[in-house]
């Protein structure tokens, strides 16, 4: 299997998002996988030159374009969508989406990250539970950039970190420019087998200052959630109430790459794995930072694992500019304390605005 093409991170590629030039008719076809779109009929004779699949894919375009006619003349036909064509057409992207993941025919960063792959299967996979089972609420997405780097900031919740995957889903679907979130994550996720080459594929990368600063200055958004394992772990009893954002490494590296910094709120999470307890010793046996004890699990082995379907919502607050600061301002303890409290000031109060808007946890 040839291995897959890896491009600067500092290539145009974040902003043109540009396939190889070779498969962009593919890529075409990959696009078309979650819903069916109408086609310009082919040129008589071009369809032979296509071949297999791809060909009848084509031919169906055409006839499909007809029925579409036909249905607007009160003539009885299915659609493009469910016609013969609207299915081979998916049926073609499909297999050239496969055959380029087996030849290795795509790309990803310095980082590992798969935009294709993110595109067109993980968000696909995600998508079912952002929009039918959390039934997530965005607010505020007008914060966020259309273009140049950012970073957002955002209270940790839920047990499992569900929440960064849900705003990663919330800023790709809502926002007009479609952009995509880059994530900081813990060391943990990064040992762990699977999980490691995931994160890697869905843009994720290290909690770390120096490759946060180099997303930002190459225009990505990057989403950091400051409070860690003490956010995610903490009790049910402590709920909605932030904790400690460690010593503001996240603003100096905002600083330092001239971004604004976007606040963001995350009301539903704390209720999917309501945890009453913590398995502390059983923690340390297996190297995590916590085991937790939730009314379901472990009582009810695996279905104990199935979040409780919560009503989310996630609101994006005003940004904190920073490109008004000196360079030196990165080293300034005393700014960074500042900023740091007031981003968390800004979430906390939104946290409760939310929670007094609520009607209830799962309507």
């Amino acid at each position: 299997m040839a291995d897959a093409k890896v491009i600067p991170f500092d290539d145009d590629r974040s902003r043109a998002r540009r396939r190889p030039s070779r498969a962009d008719g593919e890529a075409a076809a990959v696009r078309a996988l979650p819903g069916p779109q109408q086609s310009p009929q082919a040129p008589e004779g071009a369809v032979e030159d296509l071949p297999g699949v791809e060909a009848r894919a084509a031919a169906g375009a055409g006839a499909s374009g007809a029925a579409g006619k036909a249905a607007q003349a009160g003539e009885s036909g299915a659609g493009t969508g469910t016609g013969a064509g609207g299915w081979e057409r998916r049926l073609a992207g499909g297999l050239a989406f496969l055959r380029r993941r087996i030849t290795g025919e795509y790309e990803v960063d310095e980082f590992g990250y798969d935009e294709e792959l993110t595109d067109q299967v993980l968000m696909s996979l995600l998508r079912p539970l952002y929009e039918k089972y959390f039934r997530v609420e965005v607010k505020g997405i007008e914060n966020i950039p259309d273009k140049g780097g950012a970073l957002i900031v955002a209270n940790h919740s839920g047990t499992l970190p569900l929440d960064g995957l849900m705003m990663q889903v919330a800023v790709h679907d809502q926002h007009p420019a479609g952009r995509h979130l880059r994530l900081l994550a813990a060391d943990l996720v990064f040992v762990l087998p699977v999980i490691n080459e995931l994160a890697r594929k869905a843009g994720h990368t290290l909690a770390c200052a120096e490759d946060a600063e180099r997303l930002l200055r190459s225009g990505e958004i990057v989403g950091v959630m400051p409070e860690g394992f003490k956010g995610i772990g903490k009790p049910f009893s402590e709920r909605y109430k932030l904790q400690r954002f460690g010593r503001g490494g996240f603003v100096s590296t905002a600083l330092r790459a001239g971004v604004p910094i976007v606040p963001c709120s995350i009301v539903g999470a704390e209720e999917i794995y309501p945890m009453i307890g913590n398995a502390k010793t059983l923690a340390r046996v297996l190297g995590f930072p916590y085991v937790p004890i939730t009314p379901t699990f472990p009582w009810l082995g695996p279905l104990g694992a199935v979040p409780l379907p919560t009503k989310w919502t996630i609101q994006f607050g005003e940004p904190i500019p920073t490109d008004g600061y000196a360079p030196e301002a990165a080293e300034d303890p005393m700014l960074m304390f500042n900023l740091t409290d007031q981003v968390r000031e800004q979430i906390q109060h939104t946290l409760y605005k939310l929670l007094v808007q609520r009607r209830s946890v799962f309507f």
